[in-house]
């Protein structure tokens, strides 16, 4: 399960829902409130760092500027409130 949100980083943008009770509907909803600051961001870098593909394509190449430029990283946090 997951939540459409505002995300800290410009190339995520939503995620993908599949409750399949009421209850976890209710707990879904509830985290679109939720903005992570930069160092919950951090800690989550330090464990799985930019850029490292948990599940890599063989032969992939590409690598996207959102990943590759430290700058295009994260939203200001102003911007990270959820809709």
């Amino acid at each position: 399960m997951g939540l459409a949100f505002v995300a800290a980083h410009p190339a995520v943008t939503s995620a993908i829902i599949g409750p399949r009770t009421m209850e976890q509907l209710d707990g879904l909803l509830a985290g679109a409130e939720v903005a992570l600051d930069d160092e919950i961001l951090d800690r989550i870098d330090e464990i799985v760092p930019p850029g490292v593909d948990v599940a890599p394509l063989e032969a992939a190449a590409y690598v996207p500027p959102s990943i590759a430029q430290i700058s295009m990283r994260r939203r200001p946090m102003v911007e990270r409130a959820a809709a």
